[in-house]
């Protein structure tokens, strides 16, 4: 009996080594658009983590991971559509990381991923519409909603003594759901919107745009935009005009190439971003930076979150099927069980194939609540001597 038992394990190794493969993923970004100066360290942060698995060996019977991108542009439906069908039916790849953009995303989910049974996990889509969409349990976000951050926003104003501002936003699902949460929160904490006005991207001149919101009044302009378009815009007209000499930037105005657009007039200025200074957080700076890429940049920490989740989830449903791996993704990502940091996907994947627990705490502490969204950490920054500084964590 004991001989039949080694002769079987024998053949088992065997069977797996054979069904070792290359598991493709897509990496779904607006390599182009209004955030392709952030882009480059999101898509570096996905791919720190594919091959953080695919080097420990240990990955699905020694499958490796490479991954495929793919430009979304953020804001054109119709691209990033066409960009994923690529992905999956040129390219193969088993799942996709993203998009970035709330608009893209829903049009990718909608019309690629539910047809084609393919999971994805955005790490910076942020609209509040995402959390009901209709997503046969395939979608998951590592990035909070909007209405989290549409609290936090107006927590940072009240707390620095704002009470009026005038608001401005993308006119887009993104810009639209964080006006709108930012709105209702600043509202019940007493503030008051005076005016709120949608811009365009890739207008040449928002100086009417700015007129309307000067003739409004208020303390701070906040701009719901994208750092490398219209919210770029925005800002400096409003700066050329002398409309407003302060601003609130969130996340999609989260940029360093927005200050050297801007100047010393962005001094003073302040805003929010997802992000926490949890010990994973060190640890994902420490990877980064090795790796040769900001740490700190947006989205960077969650798109890691992202490739890892995606991945350890595979390794425990032992599928690359989207409707297999999917069911874990929860699981993974919260307790109870060992929690994993950066730099420990090996270890996970040991836990994993062990069948014990783990509890993926990753680079943004990892915590996913209602349909598969994060629960939400933040920073608060401010822009000083032409350098973007946090100030505090919420």
């Amino acid at each position: 009996m004991k001989k039949l038992m080694v002769t079987t394990a024998a053949f088992a190794l065997l069977a797996g080594a054979a069904s070792a493969e290359e598991v493709k993923v897509g990496i779904l970004l607006g390599f182009t658009g209004p955030l392709e100066s952030i882009t480059p360290t999101m898509a570096a942060g996905a791919e720190l983590a594919m091959s953080e698995v695919s080097t420990s060996g240990k990955f699905m019977n020694g499958s490796t991971v490479t991954p495929v991108r793919g430009d979304s542009t953020c804001v054109d439906a119709a691209a990033a559509t066409a960009a994923a069908e690529r992905l999956i039916t040129s390219e193969g790849v088993k799942a996709i990381v993203g998009a970035d953009c709330s608009g893209v995303t829903g049009a990718v989910l909608q019309n690629v991923a539910r047809p084609n049974g393919i999971g994805i996990i955005s790490p910076s889509s942020t609209s509040p519409a995402l959390t009901t969409a209709e997503d046969d349990g395939l979608f998951f976000r590592t990035a909070p909603s909007d209405a989290r951050q549409g609290q936090i926003m107006a927590d940072i104003l009240s707390d620095r003594g704002v009470t009026s501002v005038a608001l401005t936003y993308t006119n887009n699902d993104y810009g639209k759901g964080m006006a709108d949460a930012f709105a209702a929160a600043f509202a019940e904490k007493g503030g008051t919107v005076t005016a709120t006005v949608p811009h365009e991207d890739g207008k040449a001149d928002y100086s009417a745009e700015v007129g309307t919101l000067a003739s409004a009044g208020g303390d701070v302009l906040v701009v719901a935009g994208y750092v490398d378009q219209g919210g770029k815009g925005m800002v400096q007209a409003a700066v050329d005009s002398g409309a407003f000499s302060t601003f609130f930037l969130p996340d999609g105005m989260y940029g360093q190439s927005l200050i050297d657009a801007i100047g010393d007039a962005l001094n003073g200025s302040y805003g929010s971003l997802p992000g926490t200074d949890s010990e994973g957080a060190a640890k994902f700076a420490d990877l980064a930076t090795a790796a040769g890429f900001d740490p700190s940049s947006s989205y960077s920490g969650e798109s890691y979150d992202a490739a890892a989740l995606m991945l350890l989830s595979m390794a425990a449903a032992n599928s690359t099927n989207g409707m297999d791996w999917t069911q874990k993704t929860m699981d993974i990502a919260n307790a109870p069980g060992e929690l994993i940091l950066p730099g420990e996907l090996a270890k996970a994947l040991d836990l994993i194939a062990q069948g014990k627990d783990i509890d993926y705490v990753g680079a943004t502490s990892v915590e996913l609540i209602g349909t598969g969204e994060s629960a939400g950490n933040f920073r608060e920054t401010e822009i000083r001597d032409g350098k973007i500084e946090t100030v505090r964590f919420r």
